[in-house]
């Protein structure tokens, strides 16, 4: 049976889906004066739940590097800075709001 997410939870999962849409977006359509967009929001229950168990940013990273592979398609390095700046963020994010 699925829990149900806290308050707080629910903040991260979307400042998760926030940082992927405005900071990742490997594959370049975000635009300032966008409207926010779903683009990314498939990759937030993974991204999630590593923030959630408490994984670093170099795992976070790992994982974002290797979506960006698989998932897009495209090319990226392991230990891109991108991505590990991204988990970076990710990883603050989740202090932040959850401690």
């Amino acid at each position: 049976m699925k829990k149900k997410l806290s308050a707080k939870e629910k903040v991260l999962w979307k400042r998760i889906s926030e940082i992927l849409w405005k900071n990742w977006d490997p594959i370049g359509v975000y635009e300032e004066d966008s409207k926010w967009d779903d683009e990314y929001d498939s990759y937030v229950p993974h991204i999630f739940r590593l923030a959630i168990d408490g994984c670093d940013h170099i795992r976070i990273a790992a994982s974002l590097t290797s979506t960006i592979r698989q998932n897009i398609g495209l090319c990226a390095k392991d230990n891109n800075k991108h991505d590990i700046n991204v988990a970076k963020l990710i990883v603050a994010a989740k202090q932040e709001i959850l401690g």
